[in-house]
């Protein structure tokens, strides 16, 4: 048993298995052979279809032809129009303004045009160098300023300059020259620079009278605002006699004396318009432009401008000595500005006699105001939490000019007087009326 292999013999005679294979394979080839063509003939015909006949998409056409039924034409009506084509005829226009009418309406603007003609030459951009980039030569910034005579005096502001080792002066026609710092007043925010005049351009402006400005007045700001020569910008005056702690706002170690007098307008001003001339519709410098009220450094629709008539007073100073006086009278009060507390309020809650003037809280040791014997308040009253002096002298005028509060006060001494003058104060005390003369001293 053992080497045994299990055997399956193949009954099929030999010579029909071999005979049936071929026949299986030949039927097998001739199906294969029938699908392909079949296939290579369906591609085809397909081809040469989309080549011959796209296929057409149906796509709805909303404004395809329609046929109309007999009752839709029934429905229409159709029928003959009496309608024609009217005739051409000419457009109308209307017909141009009377000269006289529109010389009437551009009266402003030629006005403004004309202002801007006669004092942009007059009027110069200020780039500075101060000490921190001196190394560099870079100018790191700017401002304006206008020409006040033929000597090559130049006003600006005093912060334009204040802090300058180089300063250049470019005219409106290109020309550029270098200036020197003749004086500066950190108190009214003025300042004197001088270029040499020789071949300058110089054209000096027409100084104003800012006394007479009201409310509502014209004004027109030429300056160099952003570094943009030769900008004009009209506006308005918005309020008269603001003050400013201009000192103290360049240096805090300044005593409390504030810039009287400052015009506020609407007109445009922006970094760069600073030292630039605030003008009246005659073409007339009555301020210049010094600050602007803001909370994101741009123009937000307040601006400042120290007026004419201090500029009278301190420029002429500035070019003589470099430097500036101011007359002193030695008294403090309290200011409507810095406690809200005007002379009115004071009157109502006070039952005092007056409704304007200065209530004086204290008089300065050795100070004119003392020796001439005015009198400060001993006995304090409390007055919306603050405790006021109820018992000092009252300025009602200075020099027959009646006082509303210590600002007006201030700004009187600063426009209309000098030290060494004598004034006449009215007073009221222990309800008398007075007068007294004081010798004005010199501001400490």
């Amino acid at each position: 048993m053992d080497n045994m292999n299990w055997n399956i013999p193949d009954l099929t005679p030999e010579p029909e298995r071999e005979e049936g294979k071929h026949l299986t394979g030949l039927l097998i080839g001739a199906a294969m052979a029938a699908v392909t063509l079949v296939l290579i003939t369906a591609l085809i015909l397909t081809t040469v279809g989309y080549l011959l006949w796209p296929e057409k998409e149906d796509v709805y056409n909303p404004y395809a032809p329609q046929e109309l039924s007999e009752a839709d034409l029934v429905n229409a009506n159709y029928r003959p129009s009496t309608w024609t084509q009217p005739a051409p005829a000419q457009i109308v226009t209307a017909t141009p303004i009377p000269d006289e009418v529109i010389i009437e309406a551009d009266a402003e603007y030629t006005l403004l045009t004309n202002i801007y003609e006669r004092v942009n030459p007059s009027v110069v951009n200020i780039e500075v160098v101060s000490g921190a980039y001196s190394n560099i030569d870079i100018f790191d910034s700017s401002g304006s300023g206008f020409v006040l005579d033929t000597q090559g005096h130049i006003a600006t502001n005093a912060h334009v300059v204040r802090d300058a080792e180089e300063i250049m002066v470019t005219f409106y026609d290109g020309y550029v020259a270098s200036a020197e710092i003749i004086g500066i007043d950190d108190y009214s925010d003025l300042a004197v620079i001088r270029i040499n005049p020789s071949g300058a351009p110089l054209s000096p402006v027409t100084l104003g009278d800012s006394n007479g400005l009201v409310v509502g007045q014209r004004v027109v700001a030429i300056g160099n605002p952003f570094g943009l020569e030769g900008s004009m910008t009209v506006g308005i005056v918005s309020a008269l006699g603001r003050s400013l702690p201009s000192a103290q706002l360049l240096d805090p170690a300044y005593a409390g004396y504030s810039n009287p007098s400052i015009i506020q307008v609407d007109a445009a001003v922006n970094p760069g318009n600073s030292g630039g001339p605030l003008l009246n519709s005659y073409g007339e410098v009555i301020g210049i432009n010094t600050a602007i009220r803001t909370e994101n450094g741009g123009f937000q629709g307040v601006a400042f401008a120290v007026p004419v008539n201090t500029m009278k007073r301190v420029i002429p100073q500035l070019i003589e000595k470099g430097e500036a006086e101011y007359p002193w009278l030695g008294i403090t009060s309290i200011s409507a500005s810095d406690q809200g507390l005007s002379m009115a309020v004071l009157a109502e809650e006070l039952d005092l006699p007056v409704r304007n003037g200065v209530l004086i809280s204290d008089v300065i040791r050795d100070s004119p105001a003392a020796r001439a014997g005015l009198q400060g308040g001993t006995v304090l009253q409390r007055v919306r939490g603050i405790d006021i002096p109820v018992d000092g002298d009252i300025v009602v005028a200075i020099n027959g000019n009646m006082v509303r509060d210590i600002d007006d006060l201030v700004a009187y001494l600063v426009e209309n007087t000098s030290p060494d003058d004598t004034v006449v104060l009215t007073i009221l005390r222990d309800g008398q009326t007075l007068d007294l003369d004081v010798e004005l001293g010199v501001r400490p």
